[in-house]
């Protein structure tokens, strides 16, 4: 049996390198399988062998342990991999395809999937709408920060690249297409953001650049980045954004300071709920903080995306309410404004392949904007840490070394 490595949630803080079981074609049990899941057949899909796999903000979040992550969860939902076996319903994926993941896991049977809405596939997870690969509550599927992984509904899931050798050579750019580009286009195109649009952008990790990047794909006259970090800010600036730093007062003020007037027409969390306060309270939780500021920030009947990550769990949490999701929104103020907001996980599906094109056709270099960093499965834990200090890079897994000269 060909053994597999994979990056495993320990405990708050803590992730390590294990051996873990090579996948099959059926869901075997685990940390945070539901029992209705475990044994559940899998013909429908496939093995991949992995090419390249992302540290997401998202699992930051697990790993800090802000959430309810049982310890061995194996990490990564950001997957892109070459087929090494297929599984008997499998008609249209072959043994050698590159293919990128998108990061729900959805059947493509159920009415949800049936109207793109892949985010809330009501068929893989026992416990709620919507499911994802190695993450907390989402059905238990086996992460793919792992040297294989198994991926269910492939003919339904699966971005097939249209040519192997020129995705290879753009790997880094491609990889970006299994969440944090969809994502980052999905909170734009929610927010409203179009051809000589303001928009306010809070956060400046790598899904608020990936964020950055799809609002001027779309044609925004102005994009406004906004963080605590300056490293971050400084790589927003990198490619022609604004920005603002929270921590030196009032957005408000710096926002007139740049367009004239102290609101925008569309503004887009890519915080979610780990947001700190601004100001005088910058670097202190604050999980209301952002939302509460764009209700604020965004001109009647203008439009808010949220893909920034908001949790019914957190261990972590400032109060009680914090520790249930709830939070002290100043909902009137969006009510009175006739103000749209835009929530859940990002359906990848309606955008992946567009973006691919965009990619392959040198449209966009969302690798380069994101500061994509390319590391071996080995240096995923101090990965995590870097990310963690708030480095304004995009860690890229390479479990079997197949990105050298894109890592040079």
């Amino acid at each position: 049996m060909t053994s597999n490595r994979a990056v495993t949630y320990l405990g708050p803080g803590k992730v390590a390198v294990q051996e873990i079981q090579y996948p099959k074609l059926e869901v075997q049990g685990g940390p945070g399988v539901p029992p209705a899941n475990i044994g559940r057949q899998c013909q429908h899909g496939v093995i991949l062998k992995v090419v390249s796999t992302n540290i997401c903000g998202s699992d930051q979040h697990m790993v800090r342990g802000r959430t309810t992550a049982p310890e061995g969860l194996v990490l990564g939902h950001e997957i892109t991999g070459e087929v090494i076996e297929v599984g008997r319903d499998v008609e249209f994926i072959s043994v050698g395809d590159l293919v990128s993941v998108p990061f729900n896991i959805a059947c493509g049977r159920c009415v949800n999937c049936k109207e793109r809405k892949t985010g809330i596939c009501l068929n893989v997870n026992p416990d709620r709408p919507g499911s994802a690969y190695g993450y907390v509550d989402m059905g238990g599927w086996v992460g793919g920060q792992a040297e294989y992984v198994m991926v269910p509904y492939a003919d339904f899931n699966l971005l097939k690249f249209p040519d192997a050798d020129q995705a290879m050579e753009k790997i880094l750019d491609l990889t970006m297409l299994t969440d944090i580009f969809p994502t980052g286009f999905h909170g734009a195109v929610t927010a409203g953001v179009g051809a000589g649009s303001t928009v306010y952008i809070a956060g400046a990790g790598p899904v608020g650049l990936a964020t950055a990047v799809s609002a001027q794909f779309l044609g925004a006259a102005v994009v406004i980045v906004a963080d605590l970090n300056e490293e971050r800010l400084a790589q927003a600036r990198s490619f022609g954004c604004e920005t603002v730093d929270v921590s030196k007062g009032s957005p408000q003020d710096q926002i007139e300071q740049i367009l004239g007037v102290p609101e925008v027409d569309c503004a887009v969390d890519a915080v979610g709920f780990e947001a700190k306060g601004h100001g005088a309270d910058a670097g202190r939780d604050a999980p209301a903080t952002v939302l509460n500021l764009l209700m604020d920030i965004t001109a009647a009947g203008g439009g808010i995306g949220i893909p920034g990550l908001y949790v019914t769990g957190d261990p972590g949490g400032v109060d009680d309410a914090a520790k249930r999701g709830a939070l002290s929104l100043s909902l009137g103020t969006g009510w009175a404004k006739s103000l749209s907001f835009a929530t859940g996980q990002c359906p990848v599906m309606q955008y992946h392949r567009g973006l691919m094109q965009a990619i392959l056709r040198d449209r966009v270099q969302i690798a380069k904007a994101v500061g994509a960093t390319v590391i071996t499965l080995d240096e995923a834990p101090q990965g995590y840490a870097e990310f963690d200090s708030g480095v304004s890079k995009k860690f890229v897994i390479d479990p079997h070394g197949e990105l050298a000269s894109q890592a040079a």
